[in-house]
């Protein structure tokens, strides 16, 4: 429905740029005056979701770099190569050229429209800034220093801004936005949470959260106020409140897990070791959901990560990931709650123990993937698992089960792992290494805009793989 919707909303657009509904033979229907400024909105939300929720090794790698899965006649991905395929320039170009422009796009419309009241045009444009804000964090995560401050400007080369200070100012402008999101504004275009504001409060306080954790191991006092700000704004506080788009059962609207895993007919990828060792160790419930084809023991087979395996040997992405109608999630409630184990661990003011938070993050996740409440109980009561008796530091309690719970969500399990150095990852079999910190940066941007692609180069430390973002501190 989604990308149907899209369709019936730009032709809606377009259509109401006449001035009577009517269009003269002679004008150019195909490039229209005008565009809804919610159209863009929308078509800025379903690219992101798309992109986020792909595991086409053309568009998006990361529940390999997060070593949920392994691949079988290729393994370049498994083995960290980006120009191959170009990943990192897609990657760029997505973010920037489609979902970021779209959206300033949609905010200079609503700055412009003298029909929206003041409450209406600060509520689109917060919404729309909350979601640029989002893929601007994700940028970053993913190649440090950027262009930021003159992205997407007049200036065809623009400078790249320094990461520390370009998460600071998606702070500030975080903050300013949550005070604009109430009431509702936005209707069909806003495919999240209809244009409910509240909702959307609640997800951009618990977005502050996570910048706010991202940032903790760099400046402590900062992300202590942070995230106490953003509890007591109001954060998540239950599975309803996800940052969830639904899919539908028909093309082009389906999940982008559907068309890689079913509709293209191929079979390139099966459970990674690194993952199914872990699980099969704790008697993980959810093992059956995240794969299918277990051995009669129950446990999951991995194949090695790295590797160039036999689909037939191991155990395969599960039946759920197979389903075109699937949702996908950018900011959940058990995300939410491990980032809340995390502060509470840390000292921070945030109303309940980090065993209570963790415990609130596992039961989350096993629930969404069809498990009751009664196996989250038994689940937890492993010594292995519970809190007080589970080995390791805080750290690795909470970045171990928080990686087996972002199963799906690729980009966050990897994000995991370089916020704690932990779990321990395999060291990919042709690459003789473990996941990398960054994405190198486009080759497209040294031809293009070479001088102050260099300059970032120099001031990152260098543009390798292992180059660490910011607050990648450990």
């Amino acid at each position: 429905m989604k990308k149907i919707l899209i369709f019936s909303l730009l032709l809606l657009g377009f259509y109401s740029c006449t001035e009577d509904g009517l269009t003269s033979l002679n004008e150019d229907i195909k490039n229209p005056v005008a565009v809804e400024a919610g159209t863009l909105f929308a078509n800025a939300t379903v690219e992101l979701f798309d992109w986020m929720t792909s595991t086409n090794v053309n568009q998006n790698n990361f529940r390999l770099w997060a070593q949920s899965w392994a691949q079988t006649t290729y393994a370049d991905e498994s083995n960290y190569i980006l120009n191959e395929r170009n990943v990192n320039g897609g990657t760029w170009n997505k973010l920037y050229a489609t979902v970021i422009r779209d959206l300033r796009e949609a905010k200079t419309i609503i700055a412009a429209d003298v029909n929206l009241t003041d409450a209406g045009r600060k509520g689109q444009t917060a919404m729309a800034d909350v979601l640029e804000i989002y893929a601007f964090h994700v940028l970053v995560d993913i190649f440090g220093d950027i262009p930021y401050s003159e992205a997407l400007s007049d200036d065809v080369t623009p400078a790249y801004d320094d990461d520390a200070a370009i998460y600071d100012d998606l702070l500030t402008r975080l903050d300013a936005s949550v005070a604009n999101l109430s009431g509702s504004t936005w209707g069909d275009y806003d495919l999240i949470y209809g244009g409910n504001g509240d909702s959307w409060k609640k997800m951009a306080n618990s977005l502050m959260l996570k910048l706010a954790i991202r940032i903790a191991d760099t400046d402590d006092a900062r992300a202590k106020t942070l995230v106490e700000t953003a509890i007591a704004s109001g954060v998540m506080t239950s599975s309803a409140d996800n940052f969830t788009l639904v899919y539908e059962n028909s093309t082009p609207n389906t999940n982008p897990l559907w068309e890689a895993l079913v509709q293209s007919g191929r079979s390139d990828f099966v459970a990674a070791n690194t993952t199914t060792e872990v699980m099969n160790a704790l008697n993980d419930p959810r093992r059956s959901t995240y794969f299918s084809d277990l051995d009669p023991a129950g446990n999951a087979l991995g194949g090695a990560y790295g590797d160039n395996n036999s689909y037939s040997a191991f155990s395969h992405p599960g039946d759920m990931l197979k389903d075109p109608t699937l949702p996908a999630s950018l900011v959940d409630y058990s995300e939410v709650s491990f980032l809340l184990a995390d502060a509470a661990a840390r000292g921070y003011n945030v109303g309940s123990t980090e065993k209570d938070y963790y415990n609130n993050g596992v039961t989350a996740s096993i629930e969404a993937w069809g498990g009751t409440s009664a196996d989250a109980v038994t689940y937890l009561a492993q010594a292995d698992v519970d809190y007080d008796t589970a080995p390791g530091t805080w750290r690795e309690k909470i970045a171990l089960q928080k990686w087996l719970a972002l199963y799906n969500r690729g980009f966050e399990g990897w994000s995991t792992y370089r916020v704690y150095d932990a779990p321990t990852m395999k060291v990919a079999v042709q690459a003789g290494t473990t996941p990398p910190t960054r994405f190198t940066y486009p080759v497209t941007e040294y031809s293009l805009n070479g001088v102050n692609v260099n300059a970032a180069n120099d001031a990152i430390g260098g543009d390798d793989l292992f180059t660490k973002v910011f607050w990648d501190a450990n």
